[in-house]
Formats: C-alpha cells, sequence, structure tokens
C-alpha cells in the first residue's frame, strides 16, 4: 500500500496538487460547495493511479484542488463506500492520499437518518462520537503498523476544539446544529423497524453508511477530524413509511445551503 500510497501522491503533484491543508468528503447531495472554491486543478477518480471509481449515481468522482477562504483544499467530490463492493482499505485510501499530500484536518459531510426523534429531517447534526457497525476497521490489514499506531485511540475520534467552532457558527449564524452519536452500516439497503429500535437501544442519534471508516484511518494518521450529518428522515419505528431515495436526495439539497456556511465559516477559522 505505501508504494501505491506515494504513486498516487506524485501523480496528483505533477497535476499541481501543492500542499493542501485541509481535506474535504463531500456526502450525499452535498456537492453545491464547489461552486465557492477557486478551482485551480480537478481529476476524475478513473484517472487517478489506484484510486477507486465511485459508482453511485449522485456522486460525481472527481478530486478537486483550490482555495476556500484563503486556504488550499482538496475536495472529494464522491466518496466510496462498501456496499459498492469495495474494501475498508479501498473506501479510506483517498484519505491516506490526502494526507500524504499534506492535509492536516480532514472534514466530512453526509446524509443520515434520524434515530433521535428529536431531530427533524433537513436539520443537521454534528458527530460527537460513533458506532462502527460495518463488521470490521480499515486498519485491520496486514503492514498497518507500517502507516501508523496499530491499535489506535478512539477515544475521542472527532475533534473537540473544531466541534466547539461548528457549535459556535450554528449558534451566531441561527442554524439548528444538534450534537449527537453516528451510526454507521453496511447498506445498502435501509434499516427493518427491530433495526431501528437496536439503534436507539445502543445509543444512535443518527445512522449511515459512510464516515466512521474515513474518521478511523483520519485518527489513524494524527490527523484532525470532524463531521456534520444532514438529516434527510426521521426513523421512526412505529410510524415507518416506505423510504423515496430522491426525496432523501432533495431533503439533503434543502439542507445545503445552511452547511455551506458552516463549512465555510469553520475554515475561515482555521
Amino acid at each position: 500500500m505505501i508504494k501505491f500510497i506515494t504513486e498516487t501522491t506524485e501523480y496528483l503533484q505533477n497535476k499541481g496538487f501543492d500542499n493542501p491543508e485541509i481535506g474535504i468528503i463531500l456526502g450525499t447531495g452535498l456537492g453545491q460547495l464547489i461552486n465557492d472554491v477557486d478551482i485551480l486543478h480537478e481529476v476524475s477518480y478513473n484517472r487517478i493511479p489506484n484510486f477507486p471509481t465511485a459508482t453511485v449515481e449522485f456522486h460525481k468522482g472527481k478530486l478537486i484542488y483550490g482555495i476556500l477562504e484563503d486556504k488550499k483544499v482538496i475536495i472529494m467530490q464522491g466518496r466510496f463506500h462498501i456496499y459498492e463492493g469495495y474494501s475498508l482499505q479501498d473506501v479510506t485510501y483517498p484519505v491516506r492520499v490526502m494526507e500524504k499530500l499534506g492535509i492536516h484536518t480532514l472534514l466530512v459531510s453526509n446524509a443520515s437518518g434520524a434515530i433521535n426523534l428529536n431531530f427533524k429531517k433537513g436539520e443537521l447534526m454534528l458527530i460527537d462520537d460513533h458506532i462502527n457497525l460495518q463488521g470490521s476497521s480499515p486498519l485491520a490489514f496486514k503492514g498497518v503498523e507500517h502507516l501508523g499506531e496499530r491499535f489506535t485511540d478512539m477515544s475521542a475520534p472527532y475533534n473537540s476544539d473544531i466541534n466547539s467552532k461548528f457549535l459556535a457558527i450554528a449558534k451566531n449564524k441561527n442554524i439548528m446544529l444538534h450534537k449527537g452519536v453516528y451510526a454507521s452500516v453496511v447498506g445498502p439497503q435501509l434499516e427493518t423497524r427491530s433495526e431501528y429500535r437496536m439503534l436507539k437501544i445502543l445509543g444512535a442519534d443518527a445512522v449511515g453508511m459512510s464516515t466512521v471508516p474515513e474518521v478511523i484511518v483520519a485518527n489513524h494518521l494524527n490527523l484532525k477530524a470532524a463531521a456534520v450529518s444532514v438529516l434527510t428522515d426521521e426513523c421512526d419505528p412505529d410510524n415507518l413509511k416506505p423510504v423515496d431515495i430522491s426525496e432523501i436526495i432533495a431533503m439533503a439539497e434543502k439542507a445545503e445551503p445552511n452547511m455551506i456556511v458552516l463549512f465555510r465559516e469553520l475554515i475561515k477559522s482555521l
């Protein structure tokens, strides 16, 4: 893997990806932050050596380098999931490449379902902690100790200073930003009524199919990490209705302006 990472990094450096400070992973329906970036270079995933290729129709599949709020940023427009058939090492490979290029902070967005019924769809949730229900770890491979501490500490996987800034920005801008626990499952099927009840018992406030692997690897690499979820549906097992994926995407897009404000103001402060 070290050889692959070096090869990918050198390719991107030759394309002008010069010492980015902040890595950003854009989740479902949250691609419009790109419009606020002074784009200097962009490369499709399928042209990057050793990179996976996004297969989900609403994930674009581009790596973008540019300036946002006077900071050099590298943005994943489209992410990878294990439900696409990728390994957890594939899913998190871009994080390792971004770290090798120079980032010190990883910011992640996603769409998720609200388990906590005090949270409503269209609102945002700052991830304070997570529960990994994906069945494995992106660190579970031979030779991982050559890339970082094998037994990575996860007592505080989401950076408390960044989270405090997010909360202060939300208060200042009158944006509803809950704080809670995110459970990451395999997918791609959505949850049953009994699974939603289980997740509530486990202490989850929201559920999705991403983010946790990338945050684990960010901690493995000693990066500062933070993540915000758009709550796109309410997961009430006693009143569960069939989910329309197009409605989920529409809800993510409706909440997107608030997400963009949070990310821009945060990046300005870093």
